[in-house]
């Protein structure tokens, strides 16, 4: 599939972007990220892999798109922050409601 990553064109396939990340160490995710085989990858680090471009170069929206489009599930930044401050079993509480007070 031909994608455009920082104004240059690629044709990509989503074999080839599994076989470039055979091998490379997930970074830890600070913001947006991609679910390739099991493990989720900054898609920064993707793009700067599969481009052979600097991280500078393109940005986040232009490989999340790429990727999506290839079939990879991607992941904004918000959605790999945990909540903070509440234990299990508040957690649990919190998601089948509070007991009703008599």
């Amino acid at each position: 599939m031909r994608v455009v990553i920082a104004r240059f064109p690629f044709n990509l396939l989503k074999t080839e972007v599994q076989d470039a990340m055979k091998g490379i160490k997930p970074e830890p995710v600070t913001g947006e990220s991609v679910l390739i085989g099991r493990r989720h990858y900054p898609v920064k680090q993707v793009g700067e892999i599969i481009t052979r471009q600097d991280r500078r170069d393109f940005s986040a929206g232009e490989v999340t798109r790429a990727l999506s489009r290839l079939g990879f599930v991607c992941r904004p930044a918000a959605a790999l922050v945990p909540p903070t401050g509440l234990t299990p079993l508040e957690a649990a509480s919190a998601l089948l409601g509070h007991p009703a007070r008599a």
